[in-house]
C-alpha cells in the first residue's frame, strides 16, 4: 500500500459455504483482499466464481462462514443485522444492473429515498437529491418517472441515489449489463469521474472487459479464489 494512502477494506482467509452435507457448496475458499481508499476495482471472473458472493458480503448483504472483513479497522463480520445495516447506509452506495428505481416515483424522489430512511428533513433530502442528480447531469430530468426516462438515464438516476448520502464505497453490481455500447461508456466515464474528482472509492462487477478497462485494477475470481489481481493504467486516468 501506497504510504499515507487509507487501507479502507482488508479481507483476511473469507470462506462462504452454503447448504448442508451433500448439498454444501463452498463459494469462496479463502479470500485474502486489500482495497485501498480512492481505488476503483473491477471484480471479474466466470459465473460460479465467487465474485457476486465477495461482494454481498463486502456491501453486508451477507456475512462470510469464516475469516475477517475488516472496514475502516471495524471488524464488520462481528457486528449485528442493525449495526451492518448502519454501515450499508451511511458509507455505502449501491448501484445494480436493474436499476431498482419506484416506477411511480420521480428522479428526484427516487434520489432522495435513502435520505428519508435517514430521517432528514424535506429540505436538506430536496437539496441533497438535486445536487447528486446536477453531478450526474440530469438537472432537467428531476420531475421525470422511469417510464419517461431512457435506459442510460435511469442508471443515472440510480448512480444520483447511490452517491446522495456521500458514500465512501460505491458497490456497483454489473452497471451496465442492460445498457447498449454508447451508454455503457457514458455510464463508465461518470464513474471515473466520481471516482477521480470525488474520491469516492468504487468495487465494479463486470463481465465485460472493455468496462473492466476502465478501472485502475483488476481483480479476477476463479473456483471461489483470487486468481489475479492487477494494476492498470484504466481509462480516464494519467498514470503517475
Amino acid at each position: 500500500m501506497s504510504e499515507g494512502i487509507e487501507k479502507l477494506i482488508e479481507l483476511r482467509g473469507i470462506t462462504k459455504t452454503y447448504g448442508q452435507g451433500q448439498a454444501q457448496f463452498q463459494a469462496l475458499k479463502g479470500i485474502d483482499l486489500s482495497i485501498e481508499a480512492g481505488d476503483f476495482v473491477a471484480v471479474m471472473g466466470p459465473s460460479g466464481s465467487g465474485k457476486s458472493t465477495a461482494m454481498n458480503i463486502l456491501g453486508c448483504l451477507d456475512v462470510p462462514t469464516t475469516g475477517e472483513y475488516h472496514f475502516r479497522d471495524v471488524q464488520v463480520e462481528q457486528l449485528d443485522r442493525n449495526q451492518r445495516a448502519l454501515l450499508r447506509r451511511y458509507y455505502f452506495g449501491f448501484v445494480f444492473q436493474g436499476f431498482n428505481l419506484l416506477a411511480r416515483t420521480s428522479a428526484q424522489e427516487n434520489v432522495e429515498l435513502p435520505l428519508l430512511y435517514r430521517g432528514e428533513s424535506t429540505k436538506a433530502r430536496h437539496l441533497a437529491a438535486q445536487a447528486a442528480l446536477e453531478k450526474v447531469g440530469l438537472t432537467t430530468w428531476t420531475g421525470h418517472t422511469p417510464a419517461e426516462l431512457s435506459g442510460g438515464q435511469q442508471q443515472r438516476v440510480a448512480i444520483a441515489r447511490a452517491i446522495v448520502t456521500n458514500p465512501v464505497l460505491l458497490l456497483a453490481d454489473e452497471p451496465t449489463g442492460n445498457l447498449d455500447s454508447k451508454r455503457s461508456h457514458e455510464i463508465m466515464e461518470l464513474l471515473v469521474s466520481l471516482n477521480r474528482d470525488q474520491g469516492i472509492t468504487v468495487l465494479m462487477v463486470t463481465h465485460e472487459p472493455e468496462m473492466a478497462a476502465y478501472a485502475k485494477r483488476i481483480v479476477t475470481f476463479v473456483d471461489g479464489k483470487v486468481a489475479a489481481d492487477k494494476r492498470q493504467a484504466g481509462l480516464g486516468y494519467v498514470m503517475e
